[in-house]
């Protein structure tokens, strides 16, 4: 039965899924009047807008109910999901930590990588941590208090190449590859396989737990579309190259498992056994926390650069504009920039209207198709785009009826 079921999902892998667009949507985006929002969606094959907008309505108990509208949704077609892959790795590294079952040993536990090979790096301390000290609880206040890539590169050494694709598809998440490190000078497609050696040490350098560099033998069977494209990039040396850009060594994550990755940690007894993670209530308060957490509201780290910038992580409803997110308002969410691909996956709460819903969408702005250049039309079309299919949503929202109002949890 195993095998049929691992089959099944490799099956599933490959061929993938295309939602029908959902009527709804198009109704309420286009009768918007936002201009560079109709230009965008009159130019599907230009922007490859994908977009799921998952409706909530509670029962008399609280107890949530989903329904879910999809536009230009299609699982075969490649997107780069940047710093999107940072969120499951953090969930499965909380979940690694729970499987160990070491006495001592959590996400608190200062946490210590060395190197192996070449171009690999070691951490012994983190000057932003209260004690000084790295730990799997710091490197996640990071991802998503600002998006820190070598936060997100510390927890895939720890969890390896091979245990984060493995788990992910054993959850059913089989539309997924998370296969390289971000920002990393040096690294390569093989590199990327090695992890370096990781060490957790209570006080006074009691080990806990210690694993070596591992080498992972992982390889995706994903197939997708687009996943060589453009006109040129430019390499490492700053020069432009004419010929298409070869994203097949490159991560990538289903906007729909991004979805159902974050209502998996949100509305775990919403979601199937099989596809939740291995949390403990600890877990999931600690996650929801640093989720929809601002910088401005965190000390340890603290991020005094972005004091007033509240939508620095934020793009739905606020990523075009600096202005503050209203108090009333929270948004748990992840997102992704890189390569001309915008990418947000989120779930937006209004205390004081009694609002939530979930949205997420990926958008790519790269006029001149060359990758790597860092010449894309964020500022003009992406953030804006965003910023505007969250508002629209929101008031839309706002104005759905409702047989109960939600009641959330006092924060």
């Amino acid at each position: 039965m195993k095998k049929i079921f691992l089959f099944a999902l490799l099956l599933f892998g490959r061929c993938g899924f295309s939602q029908s667009n959902s009527a709804l949507l198009q109704k309420i985006l286009r009768n918007s009047g936002d201009s560079t929002l109709q230009a965008v969606m009159a130019a599907p094959e230009k922007f490859q807008l994908q977009l799921i907008y998952t409706q909530i309505d509670r029962d008399e108990d609280n107890q949530p109910a989903f329904t879910t509208h999809y536009l230009g949704v299609d699982s075969n077609l490649y997107f780069y999901p940047a710093s999107t892959v940072k969120m499951p790795a953090a969930f499965l590294a909380l979940e690694k930590l729970n499987e160990l079952r070491i006495q001592g040993l959590d996400a608190e536990t200062p946490m210590f990588t060395g190197k192996g090979q070449a171009p690999q790096t070691d951490v012994r301390a983190d000057t932003s941590a209260t004690q000084g000290l790295p730990s799997v609880a710091h490197y996640i206040k990071k991802i998503f208090l600002v998006s820190d890539n070598d936060a997100y590169n510390r927890l895939y050494e720890f969890l390896g190449q091979a245990y984060l694709n493995e788990k992910l598809q054993e959850k059913g998440y089989t539309r997924s590859r998370i296969i390289h490190r971000l920002s990393a000078p040096g690294y390569d497609a093989e590199s990327n396989r090695y992890t370096n050696p990781v060490t957790f040490s209570a006080p006074g350098n009691r080990l806990l737990y210690h694993q070596g560099e591992v080498y992972s033998a992982f390889e995706s069977p994903l197939q997708l579309k687009q996943e060589v494209r453009g006109l040129g990039y430019m390499d490492g040396e700053g020069q432009i190259v004419p010929a298409p850009f070869d994203f097949r060594d490159k991560n990538y994550v289903g906007l729909q498992e991004l979805h159902d990755m974050l209502q998996a940690v949100l509305f775990p007894e919403a979601v199937p056994a099989h596809r939740r993670f291995n949390l403990r209530p600890a877990d999931y308060q600690f996650l929801r926390k640093y989720m929809s957490m601002l910088p401005r509201e965190s000390d340890s780290p603290a991020y005094p650069q972005y004091s007033d910038w509240d939508s620095y992580v934020k793009f739905f409803l606020f990523g075009d504009s600096k202005a503050g997110i209203p108090g009333h308002i929270r948004i748990f969410n992840k997102v992704g920039d890189a390569y001309g691909f915008l990418t947000d996956v989120a779930y937006v709460v209004d205390d004081e209207n009694k609002v939530e819903f979930m949205v997420a969408a990926n958008i790519h702005v790269n006029a001149n198709q060359v990758y790597n250049d860092g010449v894309y039309e964020y500022d003009t079309i992406g953030f804006p785009v965003l910023a505007q299919i969250g508002r629209i949503l929101y008031q839309y929202e706002l104005e759905r009826e409702r047989q109960y109002e939600p009641v959330f949890p006092e924060r």
